[in-house]
């Protein structure tokens, strides 16, 4: 019988961590920071063409709205996200264009970073506070609908 060698990585090298920054308004500030994002899809509608000789075309339409859902964050003392939230009222609500940064977990390197027009928030989960002391709150998930997603990778 052939004996299999498996090799083990270090135990005592970290796993890394990503963190994902969410900017709301723009100014380079981190307005909350998140464990998990979901969503950051970019789709086109498809025409379909038909001409009079039997010809079939497929033609990529107009972009997609998408919803991107935010879990496992943490909000800072003085983050706009939840004043951005209470502007919502029936038929009214406050656009904006917002970015959602991939970086290491000091925050210190960026590695993908997601530009969103037109967002605005759709729904909020579980905002429980974290510590008394320092006013953070943890939050369970975000859900945003945004107009068009760009990416640009560093």
């Amino acid at each position: 019988m052939a004996e299999s060698s498996i090799t083990y990585t270090n135990p005592d090298y970290p796993v890394p961590t990503y963190r994902f920054v969410l900017d709301i308004d723009g100014d380079g500030k981190t307005d909350a920071t998140f464990g998990n994002v979901s969503g950051l899809n970019i789709t086109h509608q498809t025409i379909e063409y038909k001409d009079g000789m039997g010809g079939w075309y497929q033609m990529p339409g107009q972009v997609d709205g998408t919803n991107v859902t935010l879990r496992k964050g943490l909000i800072p003392k003085g983050s706009p996200l939840f004043d951005w939230i209470s502007t919502i009222t029936l038929n009214t609500v406050e656009k904006k264009d917002c970015t959602i940064t991939l970086t290491n977990e000091d925050g210190t390197e960026t590695f993908i970073q997601w530009t969103l027009t037109g967002v605005f928030p759709v729904s909020v989960t579980s905002p429980n506070l974290k510590d008394g002391s320092t006013g953070e709150a943890t939050i369970d998930e975000v859900s945003l609908l945004a107009k068009s997603v760009d990416v640009k990778f560093s």
